[in-house]
């Protein structure tokens, strides 16, 4: 069997392990088996080949897997679902205890309790919502 065609089966290994563990080190190394594969398909020895995938290899993993990792763990830039209520003010609809009532929040019309089981919030009063549990409104008074 070819050289070429063993680099180029690694290659094809590293880039499916790849895809089963998104740690983006690996794909760089397929990366390099691939750059491999081509020098050996042009005719260099197989010593020059180890050296050209352990230097290809090397500099991947040092200086573009840094910057692939910071890319794709940025934070979220926009919150999504309930996450996006949290913060928000809602309209009481009627009296919010610790055990029951309803509020408004943006159109849409939830059950609450107060994040401070001891207030009582009467209707029509301004409050922050301070957390979503379930369909469930936690919400405190606006001062």
């Amino acid at each position: 069997m070819d050289l070429w065609l063993i680099w180029l089966i690694t290659a094809a290994v590293l880039a499916v392990a790849e895809l089963f563990t998104l740690t983006a080190a690996l794909g760089l190394l397929a990366c390099a088996a691939l750059v491999t594969a081509g020098s050996a398909a042009l005719g260099v020895p197989l010593p020059l080949q180890l050296v050209i995938f352990t230097v290809v290899a090397a500099l991947s993993v040092l200086f573009v897997r840094p910057v692939v990792v910071r890319r794709f763990s940025q934070p979220q830039a926009q919150r999504f679902g309930v996450d996006a209520l949290i913060g928000e003010t809602a309209r009481v609809v009627s009296e919010v205890s610790g055990v029951d009532g309803r509020v408004r929040i943006g159109g849409e019309e939830w059950t609450a309790r107060a994040y401070d089981e001891t207030l009582v919030i009467p209707a029509g009063a301004t409050v922050d919502v301070i957390e979503i549990n379930g369909a469930t409104a936690l919400v405190y008074p606006r001062k």
